[in-house]
Order: structure tokens, then C-alpha cells, then sequence
């Protein structure tokens, strides 16, 4: 069985940083392209960051500058740091990859976890 397992969640006051890991594990031969979503109670997921293969990378336009996603393909990790932190990034964060297994590619979620930004 393949999943993805997200961490690094929290409660972080407004300017501050917190680097959400999201690790695949099972029958992984690699992590093709990867992204990070997010959701607010009422909205919908919505697309933060997106990574390809390589290191190509897109942002959404609200957090361009602050965040940053990036890769470990040794860990089989996908990171989002994300810095100077606002009470709207409040949400809780997705991960989703293109896995490459030993049967095929795989697409899945990780589990969610939850972002607060408050004072």
C-alpha cells in the first residue's frame, strides 16, 4: 500500500514560518510531480504550489514570495516552507503527488494537516 503522510502543522502567530513535510512511503520507486492544497472551513481546495518532476515550480498569486515548495526525492519528501505567515493562510494543508510505484503511477492525497495563523 502507498501513502502519503503529512506533518509540521501548527499554531504559528502572524509573521512567523512552519515547514509542512509530506513523505511517501509503501512500494515507491519515486514522487513524479507533487502539490500542495489548501482548505478553509465552507471553500474549496484550492492549488497553493506545484512542483514537476524536476524543480520546476508554480505558486498561487497570495502566496508567491512566502512560500516555497521543494524536494528531497532521497526522502521521497515534498516540503512547503512557508514564511511571513497571515490569518488567511489559515487552513488545512494537502498534499497530493503522482506516485511512481512498482505496478504503475499512483496518484494520492496525504491526510491534511492543520495550519492556524492567529495571535
Amino acid at each position: 500500500q502507498v501513502q502519503l503522510v503529512e506533518s509540521g502543522g501548527g499554531l504559528v502567530q502572524p509573521g512567523g514560518s512552519l515547514r509542512l513535510s509530506c513523505a511517501a512511503s509503501g512500494s515507491i520507486v519515486s514522487i513524479d510531480a507533487a502539490a500542495w492544497y489548501r482548505q478553509s472551513p465552507g471553500k474549496e481546495r484550492d492549488l497553493v504550489a506545484v512542483i514537476t518532476t524536476g524543480t520546476t515550480t508554480n505558486y498561487a498569486d497570495s502566496v508567491r514570495g512566502r512560500f516555497t515548495i521543494f524536494r528531497d526525492n532521497a526522502k521521497r519528501t515534498v516540503y512547503l516552507q512557508m514564511n511571513s505567515l497571515k490569518p488567511e493562510d489559515t487552513a488545512v494543508y494537502y498534499c497530493n503527488a503522482d506516485l511512481i510505484t512498482t505496478v504503475g503511477i499512483r496518484n494520492c492525497w496525504g491526510q491534511g494537516t492543520q495550519v492556524t495563523v492567529s495571535s
